[in-house]
């Protein structure tokens, strides 16, 4: 798939996701303080000093960016990591992505789906807004074919809890070896591709100007 078609692709699923959202999106202005939490593919392993999609999203909204990515962070773990963060930053949007050290240890999919829901209600409950990163559940057979694609847990999510979720863009960076550091991290042209699909989305979803 050409990169164009596949963006297009990604934000009219992304659209889709958004209908019947219960949370009501508003544009943020730049200045606006943003929560990037996640693992370390939100801290940024794998490429430099301000490469991480983060940083990079900063930069093309004026929002302040907090990165709360902790390399080695669960979903599980990171139910009590969220709330002081909440606290201490109060930010208008909380953008997760997190996920993949849970399924790369191999928990139960069903467990995982609740603890994101729990940081997705956590945020909520602090008066942020809230968007979620799908995140591959890497298989050996995924591995071997070059080809991730977002667990099915986080369209799950988004339909049920009426969150916007923004699908494959992770995923799709995952799946083209010239974008990656490794297996499972993106280099700094892959953060620079989920920088920009990740701001793509969020202006498809009137969060982002």
């Amino acid at each position: 798939m050409k990169r164009r078609d596949f963006m297009l692709f990604a934000i009219s699923g992304i659209a889709l996701a958004a209908c019947g959202s219960r949370q009501k999106l508003s544009a943020l202005a730049p200045g606006s303080r943003v929560l990037a939490f996640g693992d370390s593919v939100t801290y940024g392993t794998g490429a430099g000093p301000e490469e991480d999609w983060p940083t990079l999203l900063g930069g093309l909204t004026g929002w302040r960016i907090v990165n709360a990515g902790v390399p080695g962070d669960t979903a599980e773990a990171a139910k009590s990591r969220l709330p002081p963060l909440l606290d201490e930053h109060r930010p208008e949007l909380v953008i997760i992505e997190i996920g993949g050290n849970d399924f790369l240890r191999r928990r139960p999919a069903s467990a995982v789906k609740q603890d994101l829901k729990a940081l997705v209600k956590a945020a909520r409950a602090s008066g942020a807004q809230v968007a979620l990163v799908g995140v591959p559940e890497l298989s050996a057979m995924a591995v071997l074919a070059g080809k991730a694609g977002d667990s099915a847990i986080y369209g799950e999510l988004g339909k049920e809890e009426g969150v916007p979720v923004i699908a494959d863009v992770f995923s799709d960076v995952l799946s083209r070896p010239e974008l990656c550091a490794d297996k499972i991290h993106p280099n700094a042209a892959g953060y620079r591709q989920m920088a920009s699909g990740i701001h793509a989305a969020l202006k498809q979803l009137g969060l982002a100007r």
